[in-house]
């Protein structure tokens, strides 16, 4: 199998190096680039390789998940905080504090979309600054 493995991934290497040489030369539009056979080639090899290892990736992840329910139960406590934390920064998104210049390039459930992703980035650096801070200052004051 992963003789197999190696021969796919040298020639998939070689492909690559060919589509490559056969890229459209710099002084070429941009527009006329995109739409070229190598360029095209290029993008799928990606995508595919991408999803290979999607997809391997979860199937690991979620073996092992099953295979050990002590760790399934973290999992599924970490999930639910996460999703905790997106329903928290939901209702706390108000979808209106943008400039009345921009808000008229989308609506209001955009805009509140954009500030919940925005309050989960600040929940979530806040827990982990916090992780950090806290077992360092325990471990200063037990000395």
């Amino acid at each position: 199998m992963q003789k197999i493995i190696k021969i796919a991934l040298i020639a998939i290497g070689v492909l690559s190096a060919v589509l490559w040489y056969l890229l459209p030369s710099s002084d070429m539009p941009a527009a006329e680039a995109a739409q070229s056979g190598a360029m095209n080639t290029m993008f799928i090899i990606t995508y595919l390789l991408l999803g290979i290892a999607v997809v391997v990736s979860l199937v690991f992840t979620l073996k092992n998940l099953f295979s050990n329910p002590q760790g399934l139960k973290k999992t599924l406590f970490v999930v639910g905080g996460f999703l905790l934390v997106v329903g928290v920064s939901y209702v706390l998104a108000s979808g209106t504090d943008v400039d009345p210049e921009f808000a008229a390039m989308s609506d209001e459930g955009t805009i509140k979309n954009i500030g919940m992703g925005l309050n989960v980035f600040f929940i979530l650096t806040i827990i982990a600054v916090l992780s950090l801070v806290i077992p360092s200052v325990k471990n200063m004051f037990s000395k």
